[in-house]
Parts: C-alpha cells; sequence; structure tokens
C-alpha cells in the first residue's frame, strides 16, 4: 500500500512540475499525449508494486494477430 501511495505522490509531484508551464503555452495536444501518458505510467507502476504481471506487447500482437487470422482463414479456402 505505500508503495501505491508514493508512486501517487511522485506522480502528483510530476504533475505539478509539468502541467502548468502546458497550460499557460496553451499546448492542448502534449498535455493529452503528457496525460495519458502519465496514467500508463502510474497504472503499470501500482501493479507492479501490487505483485501482477504486466503483459508483454507481443502478447496483443499474439492475440490480435490469431483473431485476424481466424476470421480471414475461413474466406481463403
Amino acid at each position: 500500500m505505500l508503495k501505491s501511495i508514493s508512486i501517487l505522490l511522485i506522480a502528483a509531484a510530476i504533475v505539478w512540475f509539468e502541467v502548468p508551464p502546458l497550460l499557460d503555452k496553451k499546448h492542448k495536444k502534449e498535455l493529452l499525449a503528457f496525460s495519458i501518458l502519465l496514467a500508463i505510467g502510474v497504472v503499470l507502476g501500482i501493479m507492479l508494486a501490487f505483485g501482477k504481471t504486466i503483459p508483454t506487447p507481443m502478447d496483443l500482437l499474439t492475440f490480435l494477430f490469431t483473431l485476424f487470422t481466424n476470421l480471414i482463414a475461413p474466406l481463403l479456402k
């Protein structure tokens, strides 16, 4: 629990320092990208802190290509 709280505090500190300049300069796209990447990082960090296994990107690609192959294969026969 302490690890997840520390991850959230570090994320809050990062937001505290990084977001105001982005808002002042009206960089909305950069702010959106920053927010998405920070959220992904926080979620993955908390998952690791709780000892969960994080799937690799290759698992996602394997799932998608298997699904695509299973959908297309009957059409090619």
